[in-house]
């Protein structure tokens, strides 16, 4: 199935990172979070991917374009006008990626719109580019297709803002860094969608928001349903959230990774 993934928001709250670069190129082990992300649909055998970029695009463009020399330490001689590879050749993932530059003050559901020109389907997997999870995308999937609904949304339960203490008297026997809360869901940004959710949508208008207008609309038709996910889950919105997903990977236990 074809992947489009959000990637055009300004990234205010992460502004020291996204003074130069959109908030799905920031990195998490080297690697652009974007790039996490598409490896861990990858993983379920989905490769193509829409993304829909807005706020400096050609970020993006410019990092696909030159995939294999961003990824690998390399050796440019001028005189001879050569580049060459100083590390065993990486094998590049099997990816058909079409960047569509959709608006950089365009709202999501909008740019869902827009993109709507290059899904080939009916059926199509969509996310933002800021968040990563270990979500069973096979099993969301023949979740939204048994439903018969129009759109699939799967909810996880956030993480606390705070970490948390377990006391004893007056000592504390446990510390969580920011654990799941156990009440409450929220929309986990996993979602499968009938491209007539978006083609029905009005042409040429920019301030349609995807939460806001579109899931408001769908749940309240009846249209929309819900896979929920016990499991991990982390959006990047705060450099401490970048910091959090960071000691994730250094420490090689990054949930997202099935690769």
């Amino acid at each position: 199935m074809q992947v489009a993934i959000l990637c055009g928001g300004l990234g205010t709250r992460i502004r020291e990172e996204t003074e130069l670069k959109p908030k799905p190129m920031i990195e998490i082990g080297r690697r652009p979070i974007l790039w996490h992300i598409m490896q861990y649909y990858s993983s379920f055998g989905h490769n193509d991917f829409v993304l829909c970029t807005g706020y400096k695009s050609d970020v993006i463009k410019q990092y696909f374009l030159n995939y294999r020399n961003f990824s690998q330490d390399i050796e440019i001689d001028l005189r001879a006008d050569t580049v060459s590879n100083l590390e065993q050749t990486e094998v590049l993932p099997p990816w058909k990626i079409r960047i569509q530059n959709t608006g950089i003050h365009t709202q999501t559901g909008s740019r869902l719109k827009q993109a709507m020109q290059h899904v080939d389907d009916d059926l199509f997997l969509a996310t933002y580019g800021d968040g990563v999870a270990n979500i069973d995308i096979s099993a969301v999937v023949a979740h939204h297709k048994q439903s018969g609904k129009l759109a699939t949304v799967t909810a996880v339960r956030p993480s606390s803002r705070f970490g948390e203490l377990a006391i004893e008297g007056n000592t504390v026997t446990s510390f969580s860094e920011k654990p799941q809360t156990g009440q409450g869901w929220i929309n986990g940004g996993f979602f499968v969608f009938h491209r007539s959710v978006f083609e029905r949508l009005p042409e040429n208008q920019n301030d349609i928001e995807l939460e806001k207008n579109v899931l408001e609309e769908l749940s309240e038709q009846g249209e929309l349903s819900v896979y929920r996910h016990d499991g991990f889950w982390q959006c990047m919105d705060t450099s401490r959230e970048m910091e959090l997903l960071e000691t994730y990977w250094e420490n090689g236990n990054a949930p997202w990774k099935r690769w």
